[in-house]
């Protein structure tokens, strides 16, 4: 999907390969570094597999489990299959497969296998019936379940595993770890030597692993080829800003941790030209744009701010934050770019407005959403006080209302904050249950009893199905939804590298412009986030007119130009 072809005879790049891999090598592990260790990546790299070059306006994700639609009669990645064969075939061409492999706990987060597919799921063969869609999957990179058997063979001091995981050290000052849990940072277990109290930067559960062991980075090499040969063409690397520690630091975003994903974009160009690295970071602003590097890193982060901001808009009616954000967000080279999206397994993450949004407003916004029905994850701090982490609820749910108090606008609220996502520059990413307008579970959080289950859902195919063949505010969010995407698909100014411009156009609308200079096309994006009409004066050049891509109506530049409550046109005009 993305890097530039390796150029020349692949045989006579090796060296210059091996001159990379080494110069990542000395950053990362300095006086420990060895040419033995890029003997052993050069070994493992030794593959060649095809992938495209560069993205375009038509690249659209599904974010989604591979359990969440169930048929009695099937494994649960067949039924996958069939409703994106039924549902999909013309909209998306990119499926987030969350992790697929054998776990124990946080819904496949705590790897007991990373080279299986979980059986309950199906198996590696029925990754065959997603051929005709680019897949992306989760590298599990800074922990392992407990269950996993380089932990167990860390427990009897056994290889592979010992010296895989991190002990506390005495006296070691661990004060200033950043970590997003309220659970303890170290966990006691019990080994052949005896109790060791163990990093978990999760839960108990989840093992973290420690890199400043070379053998560990060299396994994580290895799934990540593994990967590759399975057909993954992008890689989000889990948790990544935290696999790297040092006690008296944060230990996050360590200059190790960066030169890890730039030797993972290496590798993967490498082995197959294409291959994308994505890194999840959900932490403030700019953390999380330091991962495109110089233009040496990954490929694609997300635009975690985006979904809080965009939130915090439609409910207040003030687009002046989300504008002020978007004005500052840096622009890309032709080979990185932005995942945008709203809503995810995950909740609405908190600590991206850090910077963005005064503390008043965060606060009064969680106060909002639990009124909606949603909950809130916190955090500790190195005081050992707590602040929030995420909102959990569905981004359906959040939109019930705005600061005025529930309200009809709904429907018209929500299907607002997906186009301003669809049109965004970058690539947009719908998490299925936003596709399937599915409101909050609560009968999930009473049996998981963890906050995240709200939105994670199960759906049975039959439910969907009797969803979509009646007039129900699903099918409606569903049709509405895909026509975006259809809309997005056929226009060249949406391409991910097209330029994007803010525009001022007063505190209730959120508006930007798209531009695609080489087709001499532009859009103007204009959402009116408030619950009352709003008029703006036309933007077009004079006696020219332009037409709304949503409703095919025609736009002049004479008259103003009207947006009900809610609402967003997309208004297209040819130079």
């Amino acid at each position: 999907m993305i890097n530039k072809p390796q150029s020349g005879n692949r045989a006579a790049g090796m060296a210059e390969f091996a001159g990379v891999v080494a110069r990542h090598l000395q950053v990362i592990y300095k006086t420990n570094f060895s040419e033995g260790l890029v003997n052993r990546i050069l070994a493992m790299a030794n593959l060649h597999y095809k992938g495209k070059f560069g993205w375009n306006e038509k690249d659209i994700v599904l974010i989604t489990y591979g359990n969440t639609i169930l048929s009695a009669a099937e494994k649960p990645l067949r039924t996958l299959s069939r409703f994106a064969d039924r549902y999909l075939a013309d909209t998306f061409n990119t499926i987030h497969m969350l992790p697929f492999f054998p776990y124990t706990s946080d819904d496949g987060f705590a790897v007991s296998d990373f080279m299986e597919v979980d059986a309950n799921l199906g198996t590696w063969d029925d990754f065959a019936a997603f051929s005709g869609y680019t897949l992306m999957a989760d590298l599990v990179i800074n922990h392992v379940s407990s269950a996993h058997p380089w932990f167990q063979n860390y427990l009897q001091n056994r290889d592979p595993g010992r010296g895989y995981f991190i002990e506390a050290q005495p006296g070691a000052d661990y004060s200033n770890v950043i970590r997003p849990r309220s659970t303890p940072l170290f966990t006691r277990y019990e080994t052949a030597d005896g109790p060791r109290d163990v990093w978990t930067t999760f839960s108990a559960d989840q093992i973290d692993l420690n890199f400043p062991n070379p053998e560990v980075l060299l396994e994580m090499i290895r799934i990540l080829i593994f990967y590759i040969s399975r057909g993954i063409r992008i890689i989000r690397l889990d948790a990544i800003a935290f696999v790297w520690k040092v006690p008296g630091t944060t230990s996050l975003h360590l200059p190790e941790t960066h030169e890890i994903v730039k030797l993972f974009r290496d590798i993967a160009t490498w082995v197959c030209p294409g291959t994308v690295i994505l890194t999840e970071t959900n932490v403030p602003n700019r953390e999380n744009w330091s991962y495109f590097g110089n233009h040496d890193e990954a490929h694609m982060v997300y635009q975690f701010s985006l979904p809080p901001l965009l939130l915090h808009a439609l409910h207040t009616g003030n687009a002046g934050y989300l504008s002020r954000w978007a004005q500052e967000i840096p622009e890309t080279p032709e080979d990185q770019t932005y995942l945008n999206y709203t809503a995810s397994h995950d909740g609405i993450g908190v600590r991206p407005l850090e910077g963005l949004l005064p503390a008043a407003e965060i606060e009064k916004l969680i106060t909002a959403m639990t009124g909606f029905g949603g909950m809130v994850s916190r955090k500790t701090n190195a005081d050992g006080s707590q602040s929030p982490y995420e909102i959990n609820i569905t981004y359906l749910d959040a939109m019930k209302g705005s600061q005025l108090g529930p309200d009809h606008l709904q429907e018209e609220r929500f299907v607002t904050s997906q186009a301003v996502m669809v049109a965004f520059r970058g690539i947009p990413a719908f998490y299925i249950h936003s596709l399937l307008g599915t409101p909050n579970d609560n009968a999930g959080v009473k049996a998981t009893g963890r906050a995240r289950s709200i939105n994670r859902r199960q759906l049975s195919e039959e439910e969907i199905s009797g969803l979509m063949a009646s007039d129900t505010m699903q099918r409606r969010l569903f049709e509405r939804l895909t026509h975006l995407i259809r809309v997005r698909r056929n226009c060249p100014a949406f391409h991910p590298d097209c330029s994007q411009e803010v525009l001022e156009q007063g505190s209730s609308v959120f508006a930007f412009v798209r531009i695609n200079r080489n087709r001499g096309l532009k859009v103007f994006c204009l959402s009116n986030i408030s619950v009352h009409p709003v008029e703006i004066r036309s933007l077009l050049p004079a006696k020219r007119k332009g037409c709304d891509l949503i409703s095919g109506e025609q736009i002049t530049s004479e008259g103003p130009i009207l947006l009900k409550a809610c609402q967003t046109k997309w208004i297209a005009v040819q130079d």
